[in-house]
């Protein structure tokens, strides 16, 4: 692993940099500088938006910036787990009735929101994507500025469709070589957060490069975006390419710009790792920066298995825990939850056969839903408890009770701890051809 600093070229900018200054309407912004920037999405679910529509409200305009740009996505607690969850839910239904919000995304139709708009097409290269959840991030798995803010602040850019912000320095991570088998963004970005802290990129731009992140699907690249809040981050990013052009070819609902990193650009560090060295990883509790190989890990006998949430209810998600499930039957000492992100990728796992495969192998399959993820339903834990999970976060309750536990990992990892009932590394139970 390498440490550098690489010396700025007069007016070079980062891709962060380069979408803020065409947001901000300036040729050039700088690290720290306050800037005022002109937003393309603003994105909030069934926790955060009713807060943000009370700060709307407050301010006494009479609609939104924008219909086609305001997208409100119940996710959280839905379907609704009880009357609160639905009041909530309501506020949300009303808001979009009374402003004619073209992006409102009722149960039927919606999903986890971070999986949702980019399968619809309404998150893109190049936007700068305001959120009132932490997670929104993620879209910079796409190559835009994506980063999450309060719900009055939320408030504030619906009504006016802007938002000043620092303009964060950048941090560059290259990953060299070939990723291992069961190896995906998921345990690249553990790595990389295990390796900084969850402090490590306080307030910066996590920028991901490197042969390894070229061979990524975009379901792995939003995946490592996703994360980058859990270093610290401001956002995190990777440059688009052939995938994401592909990815975006037939969803695009509007003209978008590719951005890219000039070669003189100046970060605050750049790390290098050899990605042909990391195995799956783990994150232990109660913080996701406390990651160990699976291999270290000894013998961690576990209640439940989630597979899903915005991290990892991909459909490559599901194919990957299906490899490994396929013929085979899960530990009777614990439970197995998948949770499809979308509809979407719930109907085109159903259509795969995958379903078949989960049931057989003893999963209960829910509706798309942040459900555990949050502590909020359809899997919380009990005192004593433990879990591993595909999910984001591991502090201390964040999936139920205080004295639980929640470990990390990828689906392919979480599928074969499934099958064994303690935590290990999917060769376990897959064997070499």
């Amino acid at each position: 692993m390498l440490y550098r600093v690489d010396m700025k070229k007069k007016n070079s900018m980062t891709i962060t940099e380069k979408i803020l200054a065409a947001h901000a309407g300036r040729k050039v912004v700088t690290p720290a500088e306050l800037i005022d920037v002109r937003v393309d999405i603003a994105l909030a679910n069934d926790i955060t938006a009713p807060l943000a529509i009370q700060a709307f409200n407050e301010i006494g305009v009479k609609k939104v910036f924008h219909r086609d740009r305001v997208v409100l996505v119940p996710d959280h607690f839905t379907p609704a787990k009880d009357i609160p969850s639905a009041q909530q839910c309501k506020i949300l239904r009303e808001f979009a009735k009374i402003h004619h919000l073209t992006h409102y995304f009722e149960t039927g139709k919606a999903g986890i929101e971070h999986v949702l708009l980019p399968e619809k097409g309404l998150v893109l290269p190049g936007d700068v994507v305001i959120g009132a959840d932490s997670h929104t991030c993620t879209y910079g798995g796409l190559g835009a500025f994506s980063t999450g803010v309060g719900s009055t602040d939320l408030g504030a850019v619906m009504a006016t469709g802007r938002l000043w912000l620092k303009v964060p320095e950048s941090f560059k991570f290259i990953f060299h070589g070939k990723m291992n088998p069961w190896v995906s963004g998921k345990d690249l970005i553990l790595h990389t957060i295990g390796d900084i802290g969850v402090d490590g990129a306080l307030y910066q731009a996590m920028e991901f490069c490197g042969e390894a992140i070229q061979h990524l699907p975009v379901s792995g690249r939003l995946t490592m975006a996703n994360m980058a809040v859990e270093a610290g981050g401001k956002n995190g990013i990777i440059e688009p390419d052939q995938i994401t052009l592909k990815f975006i070819k037939s969803r695009a609902t509007r003209p978008y710009k590719i951005y890219r990193s000039d070669p003189g650009a100046h970060y605050t560090e750049v790390r290098e790792y050899d990605a042909s060295k990391i195995h799956p990883q783990v994150a232990l509790p109660h913080i996701p920066s406390n990651v160990k190989d699976v291999r270290e890990i000894g013998k961690v006998e576990i209640d439940q298995v989630v597979i899903g949430s915005c991290t990892n209810g991909h459909l490559d998600d599901l194919r990957s825990a299906a490899k490994i499930l396929k013929g085979k039957k899960i530990a009777s000492s614990l439970r197995l939850i998948i949770i499809p992100a979308t509809q979407e990728i719930y109907r085109q796992a159903l259509k795969e056969g995958l379903f078949e495969i989960f049931l057989s192998a003893g999963a209960v399959i829910s509706t798309p839903t942040c459900g555990p993820c949050l502590g909020g339903h359809m899997g919380v834990l009990a005192e004593g408890e433990r879990a591993l999970a595909t999910t984001n976060r591991n502090f201390r309750g964040r999936m139920g009770h205080s004295e639980s536990e929640v470990y990390l990992s990828n689906p392919a990892v979480a599928a074969a701890s499934a099958i064994k009932g303690r935590i290990c590394h999917p060769q376990e139970v897959i064997k070499k051809k």
